[in-house]
């Protein structure tokens, strides 16, 4: 289907999903997820494509296995775009609106080590100016991050902010409606996730490539 913007029926949908978020709600409102949801995110990652790679569309059920809340669906519709070992682009729409970055998520103890490798050693500056430069733009960095230094480095470590994160993003909300709901969407997140490029280039050459 050709990409004609998010509706604001899909914020309505998730706004309505934290309330009863069961799989009686669910089953009651499948086709409007479809029609407002998903269907739109996946026009608009096909949109992107062309110019960042193939992607997929995360599916709406939580993984509840090892989770303390047992609410069996997201309250969020992801898209992601790998360019290496959980890295990429990604964009959301939820109750909330709609934002959009890039960077990695979630990394894995080898991966975590080459990450905190980069950022010791010389190409540790680079990240600290893109990761600064993203900041002074109004991006909001985020990720999880420990709360002492990792083990084996100072915690006057001049880059020690960047030493504790096990990952790290950028990200931004647009919240224009005249945007998100239009197909002018499409131009908006593939300008926003060039602008955010320098950092997922730098986490795909230091974290490595897709296993």
């Amino acid at each position: 289907m050709p990409f004609t913007g998010v509706p604001h029926a899909a914020p309505a949908f998730y706004a309505e999903l934290e309330e009863d978020n069961s799989r009686e709600f669910w089953a009651r409102n499948r086709e409007r997820y479809e029609r407002d949801v998903r269907g739109p995110m996946a026009a608009l990652l096909e949109e992107l494509t062309g110019e960042f790679g193939e992607g997929r569309i995360f599916r709406p059920h939580r993984d509840v296995r090892f989770s303390a809340d047992k609410s069996p669906f997201k309250t969020h519709q992801g898209i992601f775009v790998p360019v290496g070992r959980r890295t990429g682009w990604y964009a959301e729409v939820s109750a909330d609106g709609f934002r959009l970055g890039g960077g990695c998520y979630h990394l894995e103890p080898e991966d975590l080590r080459a990450f905190r490798h980069g950022v010791d050693g010389p190409r540790g500056a680079r990240l600290e100016t893109v990761v600064g430069q993203l900041g002074q733009a109004g991006w909001e960095v985020v990720g999880e991050s420990l709360r002492t230094a990792p083990r084996g480095f100072s915690r006057d470590h001049p880059r020690i902010g960047l030493l504790r994160r096990r990952s790290l993003a950028a990200m931004r909300w647009i919240e224009d409606g005249d945007v998100v709901t239009t197909p002018r969407l499409v131009e908006e997140v593939r300008a926003d996730w060039r602008r955010v490029r320098p950092l997922v280039e730098w986490l795909r050459e230091v974290v490595g490539g897709p296993r």
